[in-house]
């Protein structure tokens, strides 16, 4: 589903990680939630799919600018 709709709680909850994990994928690159008019990052469940994958992978020992090689995130 590609609205985007969750908060970064709730993909927290999904995903077993913390905020500050969520908001480093972020600044990476790696996801790209969309702020609502009050600035709070929304996400879709194809970014807690997304999110889960990165996660996996630099879990795996890859990094961050391996993810993002030739401008495209890895997990798209």
């Amino acid at each position: 589903m590609h609205d985007k709709v969750m908060s970064i709680g709730t993909v927290c909850d999904l995903t077993g990680l913390s905020e500050r994990q969520i908001r480093y994928y972020e600044e990476k690159q790696l996801v790209f939630p969309v702020r609502s008019k009050g600035g709070a990052r929304k996400y879709s469940f194809d970014d807690v799919e997304k999110v889960k994958e990165i996660h996996g992978k630099l879990r795996d020992g890859f990094h961050t600018f391996e993810l993002r090689k030739g401008g495209r995130v890895c997990c798209e």
